[in-house]
């Protein structure tokens, strides 16, 4: 098990001693600030704050998981992606995943499970992402955004991993859900323990 000792970590710390924000978009701001390191030495950071985000592997009963295409505006390509979408203000993960399930899918659940917890981008955000699975899944209707397309597509875990193995799923949060079921799929881990969301609301995972 790879294992570090925090205690002898305390070198590599900052500390903020001023911060400004210097941009402020419709749901996340970018901040600049000055950090001091233990030697005293001032540095600049600048980063994205982000409320966080869910992302979602929806499972049916054949086994098979959901995945998306969607243009996406910044690297100007389609791209395959599990379900996600951003938290609003005060609301669990959980709670995240359920609606976005909703909305951008098409899908309630009636189990879920959390697989992990992610920062996508820690270079320059403060984002964290948890991922969550769910199966049990029946119809609802589907709310897209103003502006949102994109389109559904069932595959299998398999022919993901081949996918994935080919270069052609670029997406960070789609890579990391699909290394772990490639672990349960591959036999070296179990699936993780489903429950109603309302217990994960009473028993956040982290």
């Amino acid at each position: 098990m790879l294992m570090f000792d925090r205690s002898k970590e305390f070198s590599l710390e900052e500390r903020c001693v001023t911060s400004e924000e210097v941009f402020k978009g419709h749901f996340f701001s970018v901040s600049r600030d000055r950090v001091s390191q233990v030697d005293g030495s001032m540095h600049q950071r600048e980063y994205i704050k982000h409320p966080g985000a869910a992302a979602i592997v929806p499972i049916n009963d054949h086994g098979q998981v959901l995945v998306e295409r969607q243009f996406r505006y910044a690297p100007r390509a389609v791209f395959t992606e599990f379900p996600a979408g951003k938290r609003d203000p005060g609301e669990a993960t959980i709670d995240t995943a359920v609606r976005e399930l909703a909305e951008e899918a098409g899908y309630q659940a009636q189990a879920w499970a959390f697989l992990t917890r992610i920062y996508p981008a820690i270079g320059f955000a403060d984002e964290l992402m948890d991922i969550w699975l769910c199966k049990g899944l029946s119809r609802v209707q589907q709310r897209l955004d103003e502006g949102e397309r994109l389109q559904l597509h069932w595959v299998s875990i398999g022919n993901l991993l081949e996918a994935i193995a080919k270069h052609q799923v670029p997406d960070v949060k789609t890579q990391i859900a699909s290394l772990w079921l490639a672990r349960i799929h591959d036999g070296l881990a179990e699936w993780p323990t489903f429950h109603a969301a309302s217990y994960w609301k009473d028993n956040p995972p982290i």
